[in-house]
């Protein structure tokens, strides 16, 4: 038996919920946000092409895919750190599965955690943008 767990989407989710809850108010949920971003690893300068910009983002956004149907695997990077910090989310819940699981769960935890009162318009644009872009590589990779 392998000793690495690999949770489900649903209970990243979960995760992230229970992270966010432990912040009172929104000015130390932004700073977490920030500091996940900060985390994000290195993105090549070379994969920073127009193919892999989300368009629909106000700040400049890349998001590049790799593997195939049973592993997808997704590299992001923004020039906001808000926005990487949100990439980081995405990047939890749906890097590293299939592209089935990928296709079939819903970000719940944007309303979860209340993001989705507590982004700009522009961002929460962005955000959709890059959940429809990286769920567009996976029904790719299914087709």
């Amino acid at each position: 038996m392998n000793s690495i767990t690999i949770n489900s989407a649903a209970q990243v989710q979960q995760d992230i919920a229970e992270e966010f809850a432990f912040f009172g108010d929104w000015t130390d949920r932004y700073q977490y946000l920030i500091d996940l971003g900060k985390q994000l690893p290195p993105f090549p300068e070379a994969c920073k092409t127009e193919d892999y910009r989300v368009h629909g983002c106000q700040s400049m956004v890349w998001l590049v895919p790799s593997g195939n149907a049973a592993r997808m695997h997704f590299e992001a990077i923004s020039d906001s750190a808000i926005v990487s910090g949100l990439i980081a989310l995405v990047l939890r819940v749906y890097s590293d599965r299939s592209a089935q699981e990928i296709v079939a769960t819903e970000p719940q935890f944007i309303a979860t955690i209340g993001l989705a009162k507590h982004l700009s318009p522009t961002r929460s644009n962005g955000l959709a943008a890059m959940l429809a872009k990286l769920k567009g590589y996976a029904e790719q990779a299914l087709a």
